[in-house]
C-alpha cells in the first residue's frame, strides 16, 4: 500500500531538516521500519504494509512539525522506538541527574521506572540497549541527590566474556575497573565526572566486584548489581541477602549472554523462578521493542531470538555424540 502525504505549509527549511543530510533520516526510517519512502518537494509517499506506511508517515508528520531547527540522528531513531516523549515533546520525568533529558523511552521503561520506585528489589531482565542498567544508575544518583539514600554501590561478577584475558596489571582497582567501566560510563554520563570524583573521595559512590560483597550488611544505599546472569545461585543469594534497612537493590542482566560454563546454573534465571512470588520483589521483563540503540540493534536480538527458538523446537543437542569406541 502507498500512503501519500503532502506537508502545508510548504517551507523548504523544515523540509530539508525533515530529510536529513543526503536524505539520512528518510533512509533510517525506510531501514527501521522496512518501507520505501519517496519524495518531491513537500508531496511525500510511503510504499509498504498498510499499518508500517501509515505509522512511518507519523513518525514524519512529527518530525516535521520539529523541524524548525536540524533534527538529531537519535532522536528519529528514538522515534521509531515508539518513544512518545520524542513524538510529543512530553515533559522527562522528575529524576534530579545531569541529563535534562532523561525519561522513559518505551512503555517497559516507564513500568520498570515505576517498579523501581514502589519496590526496594527490582530485577530489569531483559536484551543489550534496552537501558536497564542506566536507568538503575539514574534512579540511584537521583536518589543520592535527594538524600533518600547515603550512597550508592554498583557491583556485577568479574566473569569473562568468552575471551581469555590473563592475569591483568595493577593493583587491585586497575585489575577490576575493566570489568566496571560501563557503571563509571553512566554515572560520568549522569553526574559529570568532578561530581563523580568527589562522591568517590566521601564515600557516597562505590564500586566493587560481587566477590568483595560477603559478610557485609548495606544500609541506607542503593545498590545495583550489573551482569547478573553471571552470577551463580550462591553469589545471587548472598548478594540479596546482603540488602538492609533503608536499602533498595536493582538487579540488571541479559540471559541470553550468560558467560558461565554450560553446566553452571544463571543465578539470575533461577532468581527469577524462586522469587517471582514473593512480595516487594518486581520484575520488569525487556524485549527488543524496547532496544533503544541503533534499531539494527533490535533485529539483531530477534535473529537470534529466532535461532534459539529454532534449535530448542528441533531439538537439538549441543552436546558431543559418543563415539561408538566410547560406548
Amino acid at each position: 500500500m502507498i500512503v501519500r502525504h503532502t506537508f502545508t505549509p510548504h517551507n523548504n527549511t523544515r523540509l530539508a531538516h525533515l530529510c536529513g543530510p543526503m536524505d539520512e533520516h528518510l533512509r533510517t526510517i525506510e531501514a527501521g521500519l522496512q518501507v520505501g519512502i519517496a519524495h518531491r518537494h513537500e508531496q511525500f509517499k510511503v510504499d509498504g504494509p498498510k499499518a508500517v506506511a501509515v505509522r512511518a508517515m507519523e513518525i514524519l508528520q512529527a518530525i516535521y512539525e520539529r523541524a524548525d531547527r536540524p533534527i538529531a540522528p537519535d532522536m528519529v531513531q528514538l522515534m521509531l522506538a515508539g518513544d512518545p516523549a520524542a513524538e510529543t515533546g512530553m515533559a522527562p520525568p522528575d529524576l534530579q541527574t545531569r541529563r535534562a533529558d532523561l525519561k522513559a523511552r518505551t512503555p517497559v521503561q516507564a513500568a520498570y521506572l515505576e517498579n523501581i520506585a514502589t519496590h526496594d528489589i527490582t530485577f530489569g531482565i531483559g536484551p543489550a540497549g534496552t537501558g536497564k542498567t542506566y536507568l538503575a544508575v539514574a534512579c540511584a544518583v537521583d536518589a543520592l541527590e535527594r538524600a533518600s539514600v547515603q550512597r550508592i554501590v554498583l557491583t556485577r561478577p568479574a566473569v569473562e566474556a568468552g575471551e581469555r584475558l590473563g592475569f591483568l596489571p595493577g593493583d587491585l582497582s586497575q585489575k577490576v575497573d575493566p570489568y566496571l567501566r560501563p557503571l563509571y560510563d553512566a554515572l560520568y554520563d549522569l553526574m559529570g565526572y568532578d561530581k563523580v570524583q568527589k562522591a568517590f573521595e566521601r564515600n557516597a559512590i562505590e564500586i566493587a566486584p560481587l566477590a568483595f560483597m560477603r559478610g557485609r550488611t548495606l544500609n541506607n544505599a542503593f545498590v545495583i548489581l550489573d551482569e547478573a546472569q553471571n552470577t551463580s545461585t550462591e553469589q545471587m543469594k548472598m548478594f540479596l541477602t546482603r540488602i538492609g534497612f533503608g536499602a533498595k537493590a536493582v538487579i540488571t542482566g541479559d540471559v541470553s549472554q550468560v558467560d558461565l560454563p554450560k553446566s553452571q546454573l544463571s543465578g539470575l534465571i533461577d532468581a527469577e523462578r524462586v522469587l517471582k512470588r514473593v512480595k516487594g520483589i518486581a520484575f520488569t521483563r525487556f524485549s527488543s521493542a524496547d532496544v533503544v540503540r541503533h534499531p539494527l540493534v533490535a533485529r539483531i536480538v530477534d535473529a537470534y531470538d529466532a535461532q534459539g527458538s529454532a534449535v530448542l523446537r528441533a531439538g537439538i543437542s549441543t552436546r558431543r555424540k559418543p563415539l561408538p569406541a566410547d560406548e
